[in-house]
């Protein structure tokens, strides 16, 4: 494990929803992940639905989730938010991308050696100044 990057607050995290951040991938892409907070857990998956890649499940407001289960908008597909897995609709028997988090002392801070802390939000809110990347570390 490398650098731990402080992300947010465990209370900051919506109990039915998502805390939404960009990270820089190891061959430079940027890709959107979700805070989440399941049943006894806390875990991070990339953005998107494993039935169709372009769909994302927080669009901007928070992932929609149900008993512990973040909701595809899309198909309505159901993926457990601690273990990522889907047992029903268009995306059943797939997993959601991980990536790595760690909880100290009720902080979460990123923890994946395959990818950088660029910013709160999603792409698009990457606000373009210099120093945005300033959390970049492999």
């Amino acid at each position: 494990m490398g650098v731990k990057i402080r992300l947010t607050a465990v209370e900051e995290i919506p109990e039915n929803g998502s805390f939404l951040f960009t990270v820089r991938e190891r061959d430079g892409t940027r890709e959107e992940v979700i805070l989440v907070r399941g049943e006894g857990c806390i875990e991070a998956w990339k953005n998107f639905c494993q039935h169709e890649t372009d769909q994302r499940l927080d669009r901007g407001f928070g992932a929609a989730m149900r008993e512990g289960e973040i909701i595809c908008p899309k198909h309505g597909s159901m993926f457990d938010a601690c273990s990522g897995y889907c047992d029903n609709g268009k995306a059943a028997g797939s997993t959601l991308v991980p990536v790595d988090v760690t909880v100290d002392d009720g902080v979460v801070y990123l923890t994946d050696d395959e990818c950088a802390f660029l910013h709160e939000g999603g792409i698009e809110d990457d606000d373009g100044m210099p120093g945005s990347s300033s959390h970049l570390t492999f």
